[in-house]
């Protein structure tokens, strides 16, 4: 297959999202971190420590791969 017949790869998230994304979905993964350490300190139920450093753990995970593409480290 010659290079010139293949068809450019366009990235499914818009390039001016970046900075959005990473915004919100970081500030959220802080608020759901912050959450966690407040009930991990004042109460010992331990599923809902669980769901929160799930949910926390799960939006830094998507966080930051948008926080490098913004500042142009292709991962």
């Amino acid at each position: 297959m010659e290079l010139e017949a293949m068809s450019r790869y366009t990235s499914p998230v818009k390039l001016a999202l970046f900075p959005h994304l990473t915004t919100v979905l970081l500030a959220a993964s802080v608020f759901f971190t912050l959450w966690f350490f407040i009930c991990k300190v004042t109460s010992p139920k331990c599923t809902l420590e669980f769901l929160i450093s799930l949910v926390a753990s799960l939006l830094m995970g998507f966080g930051v791969p948008f926080l490098l593409l913004w500042i142009s480290m292709y991962i």
